[in-house]
């Protein structure tokens, strides 16, 4: 019987449950991925961050979205399909991050949608509240809108931030300050200076806007026409050493690769490619990183939900390597 506290075991039919049942928030344990409570990368559950790296946490919240509605159940799905990758470490990658970083799934962000106009403060002041323990987030969205509040958090923490943003929409377009719309939270966030534009890059633009309020932008087919390695080198060579933040936009990816998301638009990234570039940002000075609009009731097969869980674990990967232990 192998010893759920060990965390080199990989005898994934003598325990479960690990979300509730693990001792170490270090190593990666294998549990049958068909069964088991579920948590990001069978991480355990808990709202205690004594002694804490990064803190998983879902925001449940689409109610900016112009299109399809549904990214609520993203955090739900992402969770769900990282149970099949929770056995090994990212591959592509030369460690596990779960040798690095004490890892746990904080749970979701609670609020009332009742009181519409709240929410982005009582998420900023939940963010903040992590922030504050001295450990960092991987934000599983929800729209994204869900970005801003956190970027504020974050802002507060760490000054203005240069933003690593992968979409297929720029979300820079002109808005005034007391709207909730996950296609303009980015030009507040330049007026508000919580990200610096001359630092900051968009990466998969496929759609129209003139106005880029100073962000530099790497549309998918210039990724497309120069390669992985290009993109990671204009990535680098915009944000320097700055403290950074990345969000990921599901829809990043060409609907073939993620169909289930709100506002899909053909001709973008795919997953290998995108998996290549986010390897290529080792070492940046990573501060918090979000994945968001994944929406399970357009997916087929998980499709998008096991990108979204791959390419989260990505970033947490992103982040193991500024540090060795």
């Amino acid at each position: 019987m192998s010893d759920v506290n060990h965390p080199s075991s990989l005898d994934e039919y003598s325990h479960g449950d690990l979300a509730y049942t693990r001792s170490t928030p270090y190593g990666t344990i294998a549990e049958s991925s068909y069964a088991g409570a579920l948590s990001f990368m069978r991480r355990k559950f808990t709202k205690d961050l004594t002694g804490v790296d990064v803190a998983v946490l879902g925001i449940p919240f689409d109610t900016s979205v112009s299109n399809r509605p549904g990214c609520r159940f993203g955090p739900r799905a992402i969770r769900q399909a990282s149970s099949i990758l929770a056995w090994d470490h990212a591959w592509g990658w030369s460690f596990d991050p779960f040798d690095r970083l004490a890892v746990v799934d904080y749970g979701d962000f609670v609020f009332d949608p009742g009181y519409p106009m709240s929410v982005p403060e009582e998420l900023e002041r939940q963010a903040a509240k992590v922030l504050k323990a001295d450990v960092a987030t991987l934000m599983l969205g929800g729209d994204h809108f869900s970005t801003y509040p956190m970027l504020k958090a974050h802002a507060q923490k760490h000054g203005p931030l240069s933003l690593i943003q992968f979409d297929a929409h720029s979300d820079t377009w002109t808005d005034n300050s007391s709207r909730i719309d996950h296609g303009t939270m980015f030009y507040r966030a330049v007026k508000d200076g919580l990200i610096n534009p001359d630092t900051s890059i968009q990466v998969g633009i496929r759609t129209n806007n003139e106005d880029t309020q100073g962000l530099t932008t790497i549309t998918a087919d210039w990724v497309r026409n120069n390669g992985a390695q290009a993109t990671i080198e204009r990535i680098r060579e915009v944000t320097g050493s700055s403290a950074s933040y990345i969000s990921f936009d599901i829809d990043c990816l060409d609907p073939a690769f993620a169909p289930g998301t709100g506002t899909p638009v053909v001709g973008g990234l795919n997953t290998g490619e995108t998996r290549e570039i986010l390897r290529g940002l080792a070492g940046i000075n990573l501060k918090g990183m979000d994945l968001v609009e994944v929406a399970p009731a357009y997916d087929h097969a998980e499709i998008t939900a096991l990108a979204g869980a791959t390419l989260a674990l990505d970033l947490l990967c992103i982040y193991a390597s500024q540090t060795t232990r």
